[in-house]
Formats: C-alpha cells, sequence, structure tokens
C-alpha cells in the first residue's frame, strides 16, 4: 500500500490565502455572503475565537496551580473563568503533558476540535493521512510530519475527540520562564502545541 505523506497535503500559507480570497470573492458576488459579514466573521475568530485564548488558560494553568487543578478537573467549567467558551466546546478535556508522558489529540472520524479554545481547525489535522496514521504510529508522525522530537522514554498517548468530548493539551512549560508574567508566557504557546504536534517555544 502507499503510503501518503501528511506533509504533501498541507499546503502553503500564499496557497490557502489564495483559495480562501476566491471562496469569499464567490460568496459576495452570489448575495450569500457580504463584505461586512465576511469581515465580521474574520473579526469573530482572530479576536475571539482561536489558539490566543487557549494560550491564555495554558499561561494562567502554568503559574497558578489552584487553577491548573481546576482546569484539569472540569476544562470547560475552568475556561468559563476566563470568558473562554462557547460552541464546541461544551465538554472539553485538558490533558497535562509531563517529562515521561505526552498527549497528542486527534478526531479520527472527521475534525471535532475545540474551537473557543484552538479556533479553526487546521487543514491537515482534517485530513485522512494524519487522522489514521497518529493513532498507528505517533512518534513517527511527529519526528517526520512536524520535526518533533520525543525521547524514547517519553510515552505517547493519543486521545481521539468526537461530538461528545473534545480534548486539547496543556503542553509542558518551557524551562527558564520563571518571572515571565502570564502575557510573556501566553506567548510561548502555540496551536500545535495545544495539539500535541509540537511543544510550547522555548526560549
Amino acid at each position: 500500500m502507499t503510503r501518503v505523506s501528511l506533509a504533501h497535503t498541507q499546503k502553503t500559507e500564499e496557497e490557502i490565502a489564495a483559495r480562501v480570497k476566491a471562496i469569499e470573492s464567490i460568496l459576495i458576488e452570489k448575495g450569500l455572503m457580504s463584505e461586512d459579514g465576511v469581515n465580521k466573521f474574520a473579526d469573530l475568530y482572530e479576536n475571539e475565537i482561536g489558539p490566543h485564548l487557549g494560550a491564555k488558560v495554558v499561561a494562567k494553568a502554568w503559574t497558578d496551580p489552584a487553577f491548573k487543578q481546576r482546569l484539569l478537573a472540569d476544562a470547560t467549567k475552568a475556561c468559563q473563568e476566563l470568558d473562554v467558551g462557547g460552541l464546541q466546546g461544551e465538554h472539553m478535556i485538558a490533558l497535562e503533558c509531563t517529562d515521561s508522558v505526552h498527549h497528542v489529540i486527534v478526531c479520527t472520524l472527521c475534525s471535532c476540535y475545540p474551537w473557543p479554545v484552538l479556533g479553526m481547525p487546521p487543514n491537515w489535522y482534517k485530513s485522512m493521512p494524519y487522522r489514521s496514521r497518529i493513532v498507528r504510529e505517533p512518534r513517527k508522525v511527529l519526528s517526520e510530519d512536524f520535526h518533533f522530537e520525543l525521547p524514547p522514554s517519553t510515552e505517547i498517548r493519543v486521545w481521539d475527540s468526537n461530538s461528545e468530548i473534545r480534548y486539547w493539551v496543556l503542553p509542558l512549560r518551557p524551562a527558564n520562564t520563571e518571572g515571565m508574567t502570564e502575557e510573556q508566557l501566553a506567548a510561548l504557546v502555540t496551536r500545535d502545541s495545544l495539539i500535541g504536534t509540537g511543544p510550547a517555544t522555548a526560549v
């Protein structure tokens, strides 16, 4: 059987931008959406929904042990303390990475994803190569497709989100970040680290 590489399914930012612009133009031309509507939708996902909100939650958990305990007990309820929540985030579970265990999320059936914390799912998350391979050979996928190397001693656990439960990852806090503010720490949290396909940015 020929394996389709995940890298081949990923598109450059320029290709995606051109595609989005073409779809936007068609929707406006056919009267299915106004330019103001498009702008409002983009603003919503840029400022009110997206991985920057997940980053804020992670930074809070890194600096506030009591909040982290509440987050791990009930992620949906804890996120609401920071005004993070809504559609596709009704039943969320945060998975804490440690030195010995690393978590990765996937939706093997479609593209279930915690939108309030992570925004819209990237194309590769919805692709069949990722959905099928990450559950069979997670270490190889992380290494080959995301250039994310984990020590052989680190256990990798893959969690399958669905319409009832949506998982996301609380990544390890980078070393040498003592004394940093929550805002500074949030800037180190990437979308991939919230999915588990990458680490938080090192300093």
